[in-house]
């Protein structure tokens, strides 16, 4: 599952992973990705960091409350601290962290890596 609310990302990333064997159902709307999130049906999530009404961090912490397995890669644009990140989420366990742009192949590896 890829949620970003740029249309535009969920697009050419999801054109990108599909090009390279991954099956994806992207998303621009965090509640809609929330209501179509399945326990067991998704191995990994990326997610962008910021987005309106539900940021990432906010919808991690929905996806856990649903699925404690699944993966989870953030996505973004922005450079952040992460150690105040950990400071405000200590209980979130932390996958990926994407930045955009990324290239295919950088994207490919970081999520081949997480899913071992």
């Amino acid at each position: 599952m890829l949620v970003d609310d740029e249309e535009d990302v969920v697009l050419s990333i999801t054109a990108s992973l599909e090009r390279n064997g991954f099956q994806v159902d992207g998303f621009t709307d965090p509640k809609l990705a929330l209501e179509n999130f399945l326990k067991g049906k998704y191995e990994m999530v990326i997610v962008d960091i910021r987005m309106p009404e539900i940021d990432g961090f906010e919808f991690y912490e929905k996806l856990e409350e649903i699925d404690q397995n699944v993966k989870v890669c953030f996505i973004t644009g922005f450079d952040f601290n992460y150690l105040a990140l950990r400071e405000i989420y200590p209980t979130l366990n932390f996958g990926s962290f994407i930045r955009k742009p990324v290239e295919t192949d950088e994207l490919v590896n970081k999520i081949r890596l997480e899913l071992g």
